[in-house]
């Protein structure tokens, strides 16, 4: 963003104030976010089985994964349900897969597939497990989870018994990564708080019968399994470094914040402090959360942290971090200061005075007008549908947040000028570039209703864009924990394979580039197993391919 322009005159000189916000707002009218649930045959509704009881199982809602299940280059939509815990309710809630049918349209392949699980679901993430080059789903539920095996014809065998790999607990996030470097994927699964019908308890404000505190119940461990290799996975918790630690675990997701080829583990926590576990390269982690300044609030409080994410906004090389908490706390954006140390920047990002209002769940950074600058999503929504009863300040319902990247460190909230004006009580969400037009588009799971579709219409297509599919060959299937490093002119950006990340949610395992104006860029890609490869004079506007150590990269036909 320009903050101010020097023009001269006459050997005047003039300092022109408050162009900025035009000049923002008129570079970001080009893009529109339209919802296109009504016609894209998505007709999911959520359900998190609302009783007059006011379970605490209601109020977290679910997640949604975007990922390619039939390998046909178009990204399919997975949507996790809850459930009642009311038993006189026979008919129970359960998951949607909807295939993309390559026009802006799914089918609902739920029964055909065999992936309607009814598990009062919270969470999901994707990965390869057993390297056969078919994405797998894992799924997060109150009290028992699944894993998904991809059977490669359109449907999915539940494995969970046989790969050893479900928790009793209350499960929420849950991320894969190659923790070791052997090849293959592990799996990290926050657990929540330890509820029960037996242990409901009843709480009020002002005498309003309202959803409790999560402090009303008592934390659980998470849990860590490390893959065998053999289809099946063994829980190393503890001897992974997991675990010695009660948590009200949530969002979770797997980076190389420190650039040291190795992933580590960011855990946000409700009623407790964030986890930050550090990787020793042998895939033992140890929690740095305090030390490295992201375990607390700026002030030193213990916040509820919901969703994550993490991207490097600034360019600089460096993943940063953003966590959404509770209303009257900030949507926390953690910048990296390189060393292993982070730095509060939530006022100064011009998105803590802003988001202090709002209670805030998924949260993603993408580039929405391909201006190279990652931009910052936040999806926001209360608990209790009763709040103005005892809090006038806030609404059930609210709108979300798209913060623009000003390039300069700050952004600026432009949800309504881009077409996300509605307004819901929101949970999950999800990126990807679900048309194939070269733009990212956006999914919102919302509590109790039909989810959003936003497609992204760039109108004026003037900034330049670059997709990359990475295929590991030594280093597991997915590529989940490679790197790409896109270089230009006066341009450097960074991005990275993940599984699990935003709130309980899954983004597009293709690596998406905002390019501005360049045409032409290098690449290197730094695979998991420690190679690097290069590749010069790549060209824009394409979907790629790359194999790991053939030296080559493939361009894509999609239509």
């Amino acid at each position: 963003m320009i903050k101010y322009l020097e023009l001269q005159f006459l050997g005047i000189s003039f300092l022109v104030l408050g162009l900025a916000n035009n000049i923002l707002i008129q570079s970001s009218a080009s893009v529109k976010f339209t919802d296109i649930t009504q016609t894209s045959g998505v007709q999911f509704k959520h359900k998190n089985g609302k009783s007059y009881k006011k379970y605490f199982t209601e109020t977290l809602g679910s997640g949604v994964a975007l990922f390619d299940y039939d390998n046909d280059n178009d990204l399919d939509i997975y949507f996790i349900n809850g459930c009642s815990l009311d038993n006189s309710k026979t008919v129970r809630a359960y998951n949607h897969l909807y295939r993309n049918n390559g026009n802006l349209t799914f089918t609902d392949v739920t029964t055909e597939s065999q992936t309607g699980n009814q598990g009062c679901g919270t969470g999901v993430c994707i990965g390869d497990y057993n390297n056969d080059s078919w994405l797998d789903i894992y799924i997060t539920n109150f009290r028992s989870n699944v894993l998904y095996r991809n059977n490669k014809d359109g449907t999915f065998t539940d494995v969970t018994e046989i790969a050893n790999v479900d928790s009793q607990e209350w499960s929420t996030g849950c991320s894969f990564s190659d923790v070791d470097g052997d090849g293959d994927l592990d799996l990290y699964v926050a657990n929540y708080v330890n509820f029960s019908i037996e242990k409901h308890t009843p709480c009020r404000v002002n005498g309003v019968l309202a959803y409790c505190s999560p402090r009303v119940y008592d934390g659980l461990k998470d849990v860590f399994f490390r893959n065998n290799g053999d289809g099946t996975f063994t829980q190393n918790t503890q001897g992974s470094g997991f675990g010695y630690t009660a948590g009200r675990g949530l969002g979770v997701i797997f980076t190389d914040y420190d650039n040291d080829n190795d992933t580590d583990l960011y855990v946000a926590n409700d009623a407790n402090q964030d986890f930050l576990y550090q990787n020793d390269g042998r895939g033992v982690f140890r929690e740095t959360g305090q030390i490295s300044g992201v375990g607390f609030s700026e002030h030193g409080l213990v916040e509820n942290g919901m969703g994550v994410d993490f991207g490097d906004y600034d360019n600089d090389g460096l993943f940063d971090i953003v966590v959404t908490n509770f209303q009257h706390q900030t949507n926390t954006i953690y910048h990296n200061e390189g060393n292993s140390f982070f730095n509060d920047v939530s006022y100064d990002s011009g998105t803590g005075s802003v988001t202090m209002p709002y209670l805030a769940w998924g949260t993603n950074f993408f580039d929405f007008n391909n201006d190279s600058w990652l931009d910052l999503f936040i999806a926001n929504g209360h608990l209790d549908n009763n709040i103005q009863l005892f809090d006038t300040s806030t609404t059930y319902a609210q709108i979300n947040h798209l913060f623009k990247n000003n390039g300069d460190g700050t952004f600026t909230d432009l949800a309504k000028e881009l077409g996300l004006n509605a307004i819901y009580s929101s949970r999950g969400s999800a990126v990807g570039d679900i048309d194939n037009d070269g733009d990212l588009d956006l999914v919102i799971s919302n509590l109790d209703q039909p989810p959003n579709v936003m497609r992204n219409d760039i109108i004026s297509n003037i900034n330049n864009w670059l997709n990359i599919k990475l295929i590991g060959n030594t280093c597991n299937y997915s590529a989940i924990g490679s790197h790409v490093i896109l270089t230009a002119t006066n341009m450097r950006q960074i991005r990275e394979v993940r599984s699990g990340s935003s709130y309980l949610s899954h983004n597009d395992l293709r690596l998406h580039f905002g390019l501005g104006n360049h045409s032409v860029v290098d690449l290197e890609v730094r695979w998991t197993n420690g190679q690097i490869e290069e590749f010069r004079q790549v060209k824009s506007n394409q979907f790629i391919k790359i194999i790991e150590g053939k030296g080559h990269l493939q361009h894509l036909e999609i239509q």
